[in-house]
């Protein structure tokens, strides 16, 4: 199966000086577009071995320092992140033939950001974070909803439910950038945006 491309592009001539400057205008069009979820990523880590894994995770913020998510610490890419400090981000666009790639260093949040974001979380979220042992096995479904009733009886709606200890974030600290537009005969326009030493990026046209 093969999707027909668009004929405009991508072209260095248009692009900011940031690449989060770019990434903040095409997510924009993603959520105008009426895309599903256009925060949802591909996150992909590595063990201490290299071995790669991948899941999806919403983003749930972005600036000049960073793409950041929530996840448990414990989890297997928490753990992964522990040996191997280093993150994928995929944002895959298709409806719009577009994708960004995001590669770099990670590091956790502190815990006053990760506070101010768990109270923005609907009440239900907040007791999936302390009911799930993410990544661990469970008996069965009945068990992880008893865990989850029990905890809905000690917190009630409307009543504060504080961020469990091996919960919190990450922020992505991008190395480089990449934009992928989709073109006509399969000729995408790929530019990479690179970090230099100095701080400033640079842009690379890559081949298709």
């Amino acid at each position: 199966m093969r999707a027909r491309y668009r004929a405009a592009g991508l072209s260095e001539t248009e692009l900011p000086a940031e690449p989060v400057a770019l990434f903040g205008d095409w997510f924009a069009e993603a959520v105008s577009g009426g895309l599903g979820e256009p925060n949802a990523m591909v996150v992909s880590t590595a063990d201490g071995e290299g071995r790669p894994s991948s899941r999806t995770v919403l983003l749930k913020h972005f600036d000049d320092r960073g793409f950041v998510f929530f996840t448990n610490y414990a989890s297997a890419k928490g753990r992964e992140l522990t040996v191997n400090p280093h993150a994928s981000l995929l944002f895959p666009w298709h409806d719009l033939a577009r994708q960004v790639i995001v590669s770099g260093t990670v590091e956790r949040t502190g815990r006053d950001e990760t506070a101010a974001y768990f109270r923005t979380r609907p009440h239900g979220s907040q007791l999936g974070a302390w009911a799930s042992d993410q990544s661990q096995q469970v008996g069965s479904r009945g068990e992880l909803d008893r865990r989850y009733e029990e905890l809905a009886r000690r917190y009630p709606e409307g009543e504060d439910v504080p961020a469990p200890p091996t919960w919190g974030g990450y922020r992505v600290r991008p190395e480089w950038i990449e934009f992928w537009q989709g073109r006509d005969n399969r000729l995408h326009d790929r530019l990479r945006f690179v970090r230099r030493g100095t701080g400033a990026w640079e842009v690379r046209r890559l081949c298709p």
